[in-house]
């Protein structure tokens, strides 16, 4: 698979992580690269959630893949010969499958165990760089609601983390363990590791409680957490069901303006990173 773009940038890789299910985080991770995409970016979702919700999401059938991120993580194959095109131009993704329930044991006794999915993309940029794949300007990084060795590689990997957090009772419960394994993980293993941001998910600003725990988090987070908050959205829970993100599905609906919104956000963040840099 020959490049398709400028061979001169590495990827920005962006982990999209939460401990907690059914936060958004799969839905997140593939309307934000579907928004990166429609932009002009070329985006890899490199999906490692054993239910493989992410390949499905973008109508990826992860049963029919001979070859998967979990391949890639146990060293049997190389990302470029994972690589899946999808209905998004310019989006890719290397699908998932429930092998992956067992890579942290098959991975416990390998030296480098937290490092697989870096090298893996150092590897794929290499290539890219050498115009025999696709060059990348994001790769989003699709992770298990776990703190778990898949999470972990997805963590020594990243540039920084995107945290999806539901607007409910508990969430800064869970973003207090999150952060702790961030810093685990900035001070063992990946000390360029930072917090993008911290995208409210399934919001109904009608519910006091919403408005709240939204309150309580800017108060905790500051400018961490994303201006652009992701409203519940019927059509939003419909799309996954068609194998399509819901900007393909319904692209006026209030959830793909929001995902719009959320990207232009993040670009406007990134360039912050890249002129400070």
């Amino acid at each position: 698979m020959r490049a398709q773009t400028s061979l001169n940038a590495a990827p920005r890789i962006l982990t999209v992580a939460n401990q907690k299910g059914g936060v958004g985080k799969t839905t997140t991770a593939i309307n934000l690269a579907t928004a990166l995409a429609a932009i002009g970016e070329t985006v890899l979702v490199l999906d490692i959630d054993p239910q493989g919700n992410a390949s499905t999401g973008l109508g990826i059938d992860k049963n029919k893949a001979s070859q998967t991120s979990y391949d890639v993580l146990l060293g049997d194959a190389i990302m470029s010969e994972c690589l899946v095109k999808t209905a998004v131009p310019r989006l890719f993704v290397v699908p998932a499958s429930m092998d992956l329930l067992g890579a942290e044991l098959e991975l416990a006794n390998i030296s480098n165990r937290n490092f697989k999915l870096r090298d893996a993309i150092w590897a794929q940029n290499k290539m890219a760089n050498l115009g025999e794949s696709v060059q990348f300007s994001y790769i989003l990084i699709d992770c298990p609601p776990s703190l778990n060795l898949l999470t972990i590689n997805a963590m020594s990997a990243a540039h920084a983390l995107i945290v999806p957090m539901q607007c409910e009772f508990f969430a800064l419960e869970g973003l207090s363990q999150l952060l702790k394994t961030v810093e685990k993980v900035r001070d063992s293993l990946n000390p360029r590791l930072d917090v993008q941001g911290i995208v409210l998910t399934m919001a109904d600003r009608r519910n006091k409680l919403c408005l709240q725990v939204e309150e309580n988090v800017r108060g905790f987070m500051g400018e961490r957490v994303f201006k652009t908050v992701i409203p519940r959205n019927v059509r939003v829970s419909e799309a996954p069901s068609h194998g399509k993100p819901v900007l393909l599905y319904d692209l006026n609906c209030t959830g793909s303006r929001a995902y719009v919104a959320l990207a232009a956000e993040l670009i406007k963040r990134e360039k912050k990173i890249k002129t400070a840099a």
